[in-house]
């Protein structure tokens, strides 16, 4: 099946205007809701001059439609500080973006969240909003419970608009896992929104463990073999796994060849690759409960 281009969409959402990139199936087995994280916008998901490794492309010629959203405070909305200050502003934001995107077009069997690094965040936040009961699942990725070592020193003195000394090597080494335009700022975002230093701040300590026994569905849980930012060994893992005490599945899937920008490597293609998987693995497990329901 031919790779379909990704267009821009704007839609207007409580008055705010949410941006996106979208790659249509004509007959969705589902929509996959791609969700970027810090310092980036939808572009993470359509990686520049490499179709290959774009989300967006290959999701679409596996036969689902793809959105990419940017995420609150990115994008179009990037003027509307004040909408987007509390988590359920976000939610709301995303969701309104979501249904109206897809509008009366074919969704499949339903829709699936996949956040990156900080736009886990609102992956999890959907994902634990009574909407997210509906979700086929959820896939996250670049994020966990505790920091290295290493990584908290140098994020301690990270905000919006200073990156510390050591920042480029935590999030993009070793460089030859990625390709030379990604590391030349292809996919860099001018600036990031207000609400970000404090959500960071929140993540690990309160807001991941806080949401994690309220996600219902299945969760597709990925790290890459080169993670510099997040502890993510055997014992980590299993901490992150008990949290997610209502889920009905948790897979964990660890990339080779991988750093912390798993989609936009070398390896992005084997890593949407088993996204891509997991997400048939959750379409056929709803149609399955919906025959026997």
């Amino acid at each position: 099946m031919s790779q379909a281009a990704p267009r821009p969409r704007l839609v207007i959402v409580d008055g705010v205007p949410m941006s996106a990139l979208v790659a249509e199936a004509p007959e969705p087995k589902a929509v996959i809701v791609a969700v970027h994280g810090g310092g980036t916008t939808a572009v993470y998901f359509d990686c520049p001059g490499h179709p290959a490794l774009s989300l967006l492309r290959t999701g679409a010629a596996a036969g689902f439609t793809v959105v990419a959203l940017d995420r609150p405070g990115y994008g179009s909305s990037a003027a509307y500080p004040e909408a987007m200050v509390e988590g359920d502003q976000r939610v709301n934001l995303a969701y309104g973006a979501v249904e109206r995107i897809i509008g009366e077009r074919p969704s499949g069997a339903g829709v699936f969240v996949m956040g990156h690094s900080g736009g886990c965040e609102l992956t999890m936040r959907m994902a634990a909003d009574d909407r997210g009961a509906d979700l086929l699942g959820i896939e996250l990725a670049g994020t966990g419970r505790h920091y290295h070592p290493a990584a908290k020193e140098i994020l301690k003195a990270a905000t919006r608009e200073r990156r510390p000394s050591g920042m480029r090597d935590l999030l993009w080494s070793p460089e030859h896992l990625y390709p030379p335009e990604v590391l030349g700022g292809a996919t860099v975002s001018p600036s990031a929104p207000s609400y970000e230093d404090q959500m960071v701040s929140d993540w690990a300590r309160q807001t991941f463990p806080t949401l994690a026994p309220a996600v219902r569905v299945p969760v597709h849980f990925s790290i890459a073999e080169h993670e510099k930012v997040w502890q993510a060994d055997d014992s980590a893992v299993r901490e992150i796994t008990a949290m997610f005490s209502a889920a009905p599945r948790f897979t964990v899937h660890r990339q080779l060849g991988a750093g912390h920008n798993i989609s936009l490597g070398h390896t992005a293609a084997d890593y949407h690759a088993e996204v891509l998987a997991f997400v048939d693995e959750c379409v056929t497990a709803s149609r399955s409960e919906e025959a026997a329901g």
